[in-house]
């Protein structure tokens, strides 16, 4: 198995970060998108008994993961362009 050179392992490493932060920009407005989704229309409101309270949360989680996963393509968009603008060798 051949080992990486510094320039490589830099390089890897970069783009790991770059993943990163693109994943905790989406979460973070995702999470903030269903919160202002939940407050404007008062989800809440509609829980009246247990089996309401019991399918919020799976509904919450699905709405969350729905904005959270259209961001996928984006985050994949920046992290091929910032890595085809690096040297890698």
């Amino acid at each position: 198995m051949q080992q990486l050179t510094a320039i490589e392992l830099a390089n890897w490493m970069a783009l790991y970060l770059a993943a990163s932060i693109c994943c905790v920009i989406a979460l973070v407005l995702s999470c903030a998108t269903v919160v202002v989704e939940l407050y404007r229309e008062r989800c809440w409101a509609t829980v009246t008994s247990v089996r309401a309270a019991v399918l919020f949360v799976p509904r919450t989680w699905w709405r969350w993961q729905k904005h959270y996963l259209m961001s996928m393509p984006v985050t994949l968009g920046v992290v091929i362009l910032f890595a085809g603008s690096m040297n890698w060798s």
